[in-house]
């Protein structure tokens, strides 16, 4: 079975064995895919438009139905049991937020924890600690959506997703309607949380740089949700799997392909631009991931330092 299990003391989350899904029109969205995705890790599928990557993370919480093949959740086929019960138990953020337009941001929050039983008013209470959690002021628990910035419905959004403290946060390309500031804030918000909670995370997005930012597992998808390359995030980028995963991850280009240049302050790194991306600093111990969405650098115990954000490398918390 494909997937990343570093530590054998950690149980199994998610599990697709030979999964396909065939729509009505003939469509073949997913085609014999397997994967293990590993709990309390953010695992990301990657991938162009049409890949399969939002129909599989949407079959793992039964919004859509494999046409054969098992999903299950810690061992446990999900079909076994009530699928609006599944979904109320597994966190969904989307892009742009997807709010309730005539809610309230607190009664938007508390929508899952009411529809399961919690008492209204303890419901809001947990909301507003977690405005607390992604960084929102309490005083916009009276707002409604219409009044937030798009960077304020997303943090509301996932702080819908979280209500029920689910065990499972499936985020379906939940920044990519908001500008370039915004979504850095965003991801770095979500790399946060992550370490906070430690819930297991299925992130979607067609960006491999926020993919290896975010991501523990990275699965690169073609068409039918092939699966091209698995792993880490710098596991692909120094061994690409194939000309398609060097192609798709731009390794040979961009800021992806790094070299040295000498300058009269010492060392820095020039991608294939011919734009500094970043300076070396002799006598670090260790290499430090090289950005702006580039590679892990180090060469002899010297370290790369002032590189941009972006991925790649080992994750370091922003």
């Amino acid at each position: 079975m494909i997937g990343w299990n570093p530590d054998p003391e950690v149980t199994l989350a998610i599990e697709f064995r030979s999964v396909t899904k065939q729509f009505p029109d003939g469509t073949l969205a997913v085609d014999d895919f397997s994967l293990v995705i590993p709990a309390h890790r953010t695992t990301v599928f990657v991938g162009s438009s049409g890949c399969g990557k939002t129909t599989l993370l949407r079959m793992i919480n039964r919004l859509v139905e494999p046409s054969s093949g098992v999903i299950s959740i810690d061992g446990e086929p999900i079909t076994t049991g009530d699928p609006v019960k599944l979904r109320r138990g597994i966190g969904y953020v989307m892009q742009n937020s997807g709010l309730l337009p005539h809610f309230s941001v607190v009664d938007n929050v508390a929508t899952v924890p009411v529809l399961s039983g919690v008492p209204r008013a303890q419901a809001r209470a947990r909301a507003l600690e977690l405005l607390d959690v992604v960084g929102l002021d309490r005083s916009l628990a009276t707002r409604y959506p219409r009044q937030l910035s798009g960077g304020q419905q997303q943090r509301v959004g996932v702080a819908r997703g979280l209500a029920a403290d689910p065990h499972i946060l499936l985020m379906d390309e939940p920044f990519g309607a908001v500008d370039p500031i915004v979504r850095k804030e965003l991801q770095a918000e979500t790399s946060r949380l992550q370490r906070d909670l430690d819930k297991t995370v299925v992130f979607v997005t067609h960006d491999i740089d926020e993919a290896f930012l975010l991501g523990d597992q990275v699965v690169i998808l073609e068409k039918g949700a092939k699966i091209a390359q698995v792993g880490s995030p710098s596991e692909i980028l120094e061994n690409p799997a194939s000309d398609f995963v060097a192609d798709f991850i731009g390794s040979e280009r961009g800021a992806r392909a790094l070299h040295l240049k000498d300058t009269a302050r010492g060392q820095v790194l020039v991608d294939s631009d011919g734009r500094t991306q970043g300076v070396l600093v002799p006598g670090q111990a260790d290499a430090v991931g090289a950005g702006a969405g580039g590679a892990g650098v180090g060469v002899g115990g010297v370290g790369a330092a002032g590189v941009g954000a972006g991925g790649g490398g080992e994750k370091a918390g922003p």
